[in-house]
């Protein structure tokens, strides 16, 4: 089993126009996307092996805590992941403070945690105590800060079908990250029937591809995802049950067991 069963490249973009919920939504608490936990199915050759949870919450000071994590067990092959980024939000745009990750299970384990000053050109592993200057280009995002910067332009710009956003890794390093509209379709989920955008993001030095499905009724929330390597199937996710909140209620939607 290829260990990037779990790597998700869960990417937000939208390409119609918000539903007239999403739209009220909006005008009535002032936010784009409201806080939420969406839960996912994790296949593999359409056999279940794990789950993920994505969600966001707003702190003080106009910023977010964004996360995602992933527990896969399958045969002896163990993989538990945790993924974070607290972001700076200014007028919808995302600008990275702190990225969090750690692995566990087969294999060997992984932590990073770093932050940025983006106006000093700064970065800081706080792992191994060192920082690093680094030009920054215009909207630079982290591995997870990208979704969201992502999927906020694509609300506010639903006719767009290319999209380059530079991203730096846990090494320093800054690569730009393109994900190109492939379609339209009806897709069936353990969450139900839902319309969805279809990106496709295609890294050729690896011979991988990703395939991304976003549902224009759940304001573009990513509903599915599909991974190919050298064209053998890595992962398939599939959202499974959707909570949305604000600071008077909460509301969530899932089908039967």
């Amino acid at each position: 089993m290829n260990k990037s069963l779990c790597h998700f490249c869960f990417v937000f973009v939208a390409f119609l126009t918000l539903d007239n919920t999403a739209q009220a939504q909006q005008k009535e608490t002032g936010t784009v996307i409201k806080p939420f936990t969406a839960h996912y199915n994790i296949l593999h050759k359409s056999s279940p092996v794990g789950t993920g949870i994505r969600t966001l919450k707003y702190l003080n000071d106009d910023q977010v805590q964004y996360s995602y994590q992933t527990e896969i067990e399958w045969l002896i092959f163990s993989d538990v992941r945790k993924e974070s980024t607290r972001v700076k939000l200014n007028d919808n745009h995302v600008t990275p403070l702190q990225y969090q990750f750690t692995r566990e299970g087969t294999g060997r384990d992984k932590a990073y945690d770093w932050q940025y000053d983006i106006e000093k050109n700064l970065a800081k592993d706080l792992k191994k105590n060192r920082k690093m200057t680094v030009n920054f280009p215009e909207n630079i995002q982290d591995k997870l800060s990208y979704h969201l910067q992502n999927r906020l332009n694509l609300i506010a710009n639903p006719e767009q079908k290319l999209f380059v956003y530079p991203v730096i890794s846990t090494s320093g390093s800054i690569k730009n990250y393109v994900y190109q509209y492939e379609g339209i379709e009806d897709v069936m989920l353990p969450y139900g029937l839902v319309k969805a955008v279809k990106l496709k993001r295609e890294v050729v030095e690896k011979k991988r591809i990703t395939y991304a499905w976003f549902a224009p009724e759940l304001n573009y929330l990513l509903v599915k995802l599909y991974q190919v390597k050298g064209g053998v199937e890595q992962f398939e996710a599939q959202l499974s049950k959707l909570s949305i909140s604000d600071e008077q209620t909460t509301t969530s939607a899932k089908i039967p067991d």
